[in-house]
């Protein structure tokens, strides 16, 4: 009995690595409605899809969230190029390691995808766009040289924190009120924080290519004890200023909901911290170790519990 080979779609598909999609499309929805909900005063300076109607609103928040989906892919595709070396022996199953995919075709997807997602953000507002923009630059800071973040250490999470975290939010946002205002970024800025410590859990199974590859992740550098031990307060930090944000009036969302939240999930990071701490050397046995899963995790109850908030408000 013959195999089926897999398409040349199957193999794009496993490139955009689809299951990775799907976070940062909620993150923008969840700031637009938090948006919606909140009562901060629009500095007006500019028509956004509100003044429209809710019918243009639904539909920028619905092409902010395919953006974001197509940026984060424009984002996994360079990763995999400027990786191809480390992807060889961290994960070779990958299309370009295993030849599903040439480099030329990989390119031009990961070109094509960029394009779509900045004139997705310019349909949504050029407020969306200089934000997205602005995030596709951290992205290829991160991956490409001649930055290459992800050879310096903390500079790595932070090219991964301020995209991922912070200016998603604010981009969400952007599609119903201006963001030249401060609530959105201190939103923002809670995901940033979270993020600058958590995404290291991605790292810890990684050590083998990327000390090969001279990229000197937070693992690499100061080995898995240590860099546990750094990353835990992120776990936790953030939350417990977001329940001390809600009580003195940083947000305009309901604030018993905001800081049950807040109280929550800082009792969550801990618990997660403690995981970690207890046994870090698991952290690098498998590819998604569940202190990663977590974190995906923790990010998706934020975002839906922050748009929760603010709408219980409106």
């Amino acid at each position: 009995m013959s195999t089926r080979s897999p398409s040349k779609l199957e193999a794009y598909l496993d490139f955009s690595r689809p299951f990775t999609l799907l976070p940062p499309a909620i993150g923008m929805v969840s700031g637009s409605l938090t948006a919606l909900g909140a009562t901060t005063p629009d500095a007006g300076r500019w028509t956004n899809s509100w003044a429209h109607g809710p019918t243009m609103l639904a539909v920028h928040i619905l092409v902010g969230a395919v953006m974001a989906s197509c940026l984060n892919a424009f984002s996994n595709g360079l990763n995999q190029i400027c990786d191809l070396e480390i992807d060889r022996v961290n994960k070779p199953h990958r299309p370009l390691c295993d030849g599903r995919l040439s480099k030329r075709e990989a390119w031009w997807l990961t070109g094509a995808l960029l394009v779509v997602a900045l004139a997705l953000a310019a349909i949504v507002g050029w407020q969306c766009l200089a934000l997205a923009g602005a995030a596709s630059v951290f992205t290829t800071a991160y991956s490409s040289e001649p930055l290459r973040m992800k050879r310096r250490g903390v500079w790595a999470n932070v090219s991964i924190a301020v995209p991922r975290g912070l200016l998603l939010k604010v981009c969400g946002w952007s599609v119903v009120k201006d963001v030249l205002t401060p609530e959105p970024w201190i939103i923002g800025s809670v995901f940033g924080l979270f993020l600058l410590g958590a995404s290291t859990t991605k790292d810890f199974a990684d050590m083998k290519g990327d000390r090969a590859g001279g990229c000197e992740t937070l693992p690499v550098r100061y080995g898995l004890r240590k860099s546990a031990a750094m990353i835990s307060p992120f776990f936790v930090l953030p939350f417990a200023g977001l329940a001390v944000g809600a009580q003195v009036g940083w947000f305009t969302g309901n604030r018993a909901a905001l800081t049950a939240l807040g109280v929550a999930l800082a009792l969550w990071g801990t618990w997660v911290a403690r995981s970690m701490l207890r046994d870090p050397e698991a952290l690098a046995s498998t590819e998604n170790h569940p202190a990663w899963t977590q974190m995906y995790v923790m990010m998706l109850v934020l975002q839906v519990g922050f748009a929760a908030a603010y709408l219980v408000s409106v």
